[in-house]
């Protein structure tokens, strides 16, 4: 497997944003009650990662390292405001279906996690891969939420009439309600804990995820390096006050 196709396997499938490193929660609980708002928004997340990881591994060696995160925001809210202008032009529906949550990209944890983790060490290539794949894990996840959602919730997909047609038919809204979006998400990723399982017997372990996305320091395992640079820069502050 060449280091491409591995950049894709591994958004799509050993790191899957959604169902593996448990990111972007709000927008997959909020816009997934139908198939089609999950694939806009998970197409317009994925547009935003693949031109952010381009320009940041573009930029790597110009941006200094103390404004990174102050420049990796600039870089991604000027896209979204590009595709969020984008969409009320030619998608003024999906625009308004999506809302609030299109310009909340911007902070969406996988495009800051990729920019800081990935983008900003590797070449330009390679970094468009590695967008192009968490972004297809991303959409792929939340269509499959709003195709389950829609289903059961409306008798629909994509809009097309499916179970709706038939008489003996009910809806159970409470599917495109909130609660549906928990318990639907709760079974999609019981069903990945279960190929963990097999896959890690195989030998072949999905990634687990990150502490420095989480929050959770202790199941990261770069906090001893984190601890030793934090104790460097003490150090370092100490001697420029002693100075």
């Amino acid at each position: 497997m060449n280091k491409y196709t591995e950049r894709l396997y591994n958004g799509i499938i050993k790191e899957n944003p959604t169902f593996v490193l448990m990111l972007g929660m709000c927008p997959t609980l909020a816009v997934t009650s139908s198939a089609i708002n999950g694939l806009g928004m998970g197409l317009s997340t994925m547009v935003v990662l693949v031109c952010a990881n381009l320009l940041i591994s573009l930029f790597r060696k110009v941006i200094p390292n103390g404004v990174r995160m102050p420049a990796y925001i600039v870089i991604v809210a000027s896209l979204v405001t590009v595709v969020d202008f984008l969409m009320q032009a030619y998608l003024q529906s999906l625009s308004a279906a999506l809302g609030v949550y299109i310009p909340l990209i911007v902070v969406n944890c996988i495009i800051l996690g990729r920019a800081e983790s990935y983008a900003s060490k590797n070449p330009p290539l390679p970094s468009i891969f590695d967008g192009i794949g968490m972004g297809l894990g991303f959409t792929i996840g939340l269509t499959l939420i709003g195709l389950i959602r829609e289903f059961l919730g409306a008798g629909t997909l994509f809009d097309v009439p499916v179970l709706a047609q038939f008489g003996w038919f009910t809806p159970i809204t409470i599917f495109i309600m909130a609660p549906g979006a928990f318990l639907v998400l709760a079974f999609l990723v019981a069903g990945m804990n279960i190929v963990r399982k097999r896959m890690e017997a195989k030998g072949k372990p999905l990634a687990k995820p990150a502490g420095c996305l989480s929050g959770d320091c202790a199941s990261c395992g770069h906090s001893a390096l984190c601890s030793g640079k934090a104790v460097a820069g003490e150090k370092q502050a100490a001697d420029a006050a002693g100075n």
